[in-house]
């Protein structure tokens, strides 16, 4: 199967299945164009996390698999390589729930992430300065021990942990999560920035869609474990259907009140 040259990553319809019964993914396919930043979107439960592990490699410790289609890494398939391998090859997953060694303090956990690439103590230094660039609040904090930093400044880390492995992909899972408005709209700032400087590839898993539609170029809708949706992001801020369900719509209507079977029924007719 030929992939595009210009997209650093390629899923291609692919199946993912849990304990050999549950079918999580159904046929999905998204691309990411090398320098690009994309949003993957949809409700708590539809699969957005399923599909970041079937690229980052972390489906068989939670017990799944693909069992059907291809991932495609800068033209490969990377579907044989171990977790390892793909963060070698710069593939990152920042996980949901700012996962962070809290015993240890910001200076520690940027170190110890940088053990996976065997770099020396000047890159090392370089490579963490280049993070506390990015994030001052964590320059300021960097003595400070993990467990006690605020959720913004956690996440920071989580983010400035996945910098410090040198990635060409970044992927953020839920970044949003439980935190305010003003530092949702800082990181997702510095996100871009990132990318602007670097050229550095992300995928962005959100529930958050006024957010993530405000920084990236391209989103995808998955319901379901279906992709249902895909086009640029002024199109979906447009879209009657993203403005009802994920925008508040005109009058104001919370997502949770909107039922599933309608939003199906739009959607896939």
């Amino acid at each position: 199967m030929t992939t595009d040259p210009s997209n650093i990553l390629s899923l291609n319809n692919i199946e993912v299945i849990y304990d050999r019964v549950a079918l999580a993914i159904k046929g999905a396919s998204i691309d990411v164009p090398t320098g690009g930043m994309v949003a993957l979107l949809g409700a708590n439960g539809a699969g957005k996390s399923t599909l970041l592990k079937a690229v980052s490699g972390l489906l068989k410790a939670e017990r799944g698999e693909i069992t059907r289609g291809e991932v495609h890494f800068q033209g490969e398939n990377i579907d044989a390589l171990p977790p390892q391998t793909r963060v070698h090859r710069g593939i990152v997953q920042v996980l949901e729930g700012r996962r962070v060694f809290e015993h240890l303090t910001p200076d520690e956990n940027l170190v110890a992430a940088s053990a996976v690439r065997g770099t020396g103590s000047a890159d090392v230094q370089r490579d963490r300065d280049r993070v506390y660039g990015y994030f001052p609040r964590l320059a300021q904090r960097r003595s400070a021990q993990a467990g006690y930093l605020s959720g913004g400044e956690q996440q920071m880390l989580a983010i400035g942990r996945a910098l410090m492995t040198r990635p060409r992909l970044l992927m953020l899972d839920e970044p949003s999560l439980g935190l305010a408005p003003f530092l949702v709209a800082e990181i997702f700032d510095i996100v871009r920035r990132i990318n602007r400087e670097e050229g550095l590839s992300v995928l962005l898993v959100e529930q958050n869609a006024i957010a993530a539609l405000e920084v990236v170029s391209h989103g995808y809708l998955i319901e379901g474990g279906r992709i249902v949706m895909h086009d640029s992001a002024d199109a979906m801020k447009k879209n009657p259907d993203i403005q009802e369900f994920y925008l508040g719509g005109h009058e104001g209507r919370d997502f949770n009140e909107i039922k599933h079977y309608r939003r199906r029924k739009r959607w896939l007719s």
